[in-house]
């Protein structure tokens, strides 16, 4: 019944507007007052219940502001427009305009909400790359990802790591990152437990829509909270510090870069570490633009301890993302890492990971 009503509500504004021969709406504010005012306020900060008539959601969602505005890319935002609220896992409350606006008109009235974000240290949602399986990516996230490896040949074992990300401010992200392993030993057991916990601050430095790129740097502090007499940890503190940069191409193609170093406390328990990562990708979308997101990538992985003799250890990781609910809040990736060099002592992986994206909703939120 909501549905329908609010349907009807915007089928009245806009034959409002375009009664007496007005001419074709083309502003964003001017499309925005027609069609929009009537839930979302004229500041878009939502209107009161006792205004509009009929029982809205929980909370209309506050353009002004930026922490909503800016995290979502023009997609998403054209694919609610057009087909409604449901259509991503929202209210029915939101009507679907795709037959009553052009893309022209949902495009402008797109930029002048976002306009009321006057900020610009906020970041744009198209800069926010899907995340690959091992590189870091630039953007600030309120995300929650559960990453397992198994190990295909080679000993027994299999690894997780479980990261929370919290978003704080335009450009600033805490992390906590606590990994697991379990082994089985020569007599058929299994071992393991709780390994290095990490604790990272990530700033965000340069961001540019105009251009496609993101770059910020993190420092992690990695605790020796893992047993390192059973291969859980490495039994002293390392500062690790790292740049991430992230560049849009065209076709809906997309690159990441990180490159770091790693510095023990005590150089005498464990060594001093460089490494470098790059991952490849692009994203398909089913449903005309409006569905599913596939996000084929290959990354190439590289890692050297900085000891006389060693050798840089390379590796290949192809890899599938797919987004799994509707509001794309959750995604799924699976890959296999191929270990290029030095695999006698290196096992091929089956990977994969289950990202939540809090800040969109809770986990049974968004499905339908």
């Amino acid at each position: 019944m909501t549905k329908i009503l609010a349907s009807f509500y915007g089928a009245i504004l806009f034959a409002q507007a375009a009664s007496g021969g007005e001419p074709r709406l083309t502003s964003g504010r001017e499309i925005y007052r027609a069609a929009c005012i009537g839930c979302h306020g004229p500041d878009g900060k939502g209107m009161p219940q006792s205004t509009i008539g009929f029982e809205p959601p929980k909370t209309f969602p506050d353009f002004t502001a930026c922490t909503a505005t800016t995290r979502e890319p023009n997609a998403d935002w054209t694919s609610i427009i057009h087909n409604g609220g449901p259509a991503r896992g929202f209210s029915e409350i939101m009507p679907s305009f795709g037959e009553a606006l052009d893309r022209d008109q949902i495009e402008a009235v797109i930029q002048y909400v976002r306009s009321l974000c006057p900020d610009r240290a906020w970041p744009r949602g198209e800069l926010n790359l899907p995340r690959a399986m091992v590189t870091e990516k630039a953007f600030p996230e309120d995300e929650a990802v559960i990453t397992t490896a198994i190990n295909a040949n080679g000993a027994a074992g299999v690894s997780s790591k479980v990261v929370y990300e919290k978003r704080f401010g335009a450009g600033n992200q805490i992390e906590v990152a606590v990994p697991f392993r379990f082994e089985r030993q020569d007599t058929r057991t299994w071992f393991g437990g709780v390994g290095d916990i990490a604790l990272g601050y990530k700033r965000l430095l340069l961001h540019s829509l105009r251009t496609g790129s993101i770059f910020s740097i993190t420092g992690e502090a990695v605790l020796p909270t893992g047993n390192r007499d059973r291969g859980l940890g490495k039994g002293v503190t390392v500062f690790e510090s790292f740049a991430s940069y992230g560049q849009i191409l065209p076709a809906n193609s997309f690159v990441q870069f990180q490159g770091g170093v790693e510095v023990p406390t005590h150089r005498d328990d464990a060594a001093k570490a460089v490494f470098w990562r790059t991952a490849l990708g692009k994203t398909f979308t089913q449903g005309k633009g409006f569905g599913r997101l596939w996000s084929p990538m290959v990354e190439l992985l590289a890692d050297k301890e900085l000891v006389t003799g060693e050798k840089t250890n390379w590796d290949v990781l192809p890899q599938m993302q797919v987004t799994l609910s509707k509001r794309q809040h959750i995604r799924a990736s699976v890959g296999v890492q191929f270990p290029v060099n030095n695999t006698g002592s290196r096992s091929t992986k089956l990977m994969f990971y289950l990202l939540w994206d809090w800040f969109d909703g809770g986990l049974r939120e968004g499905w339908k």
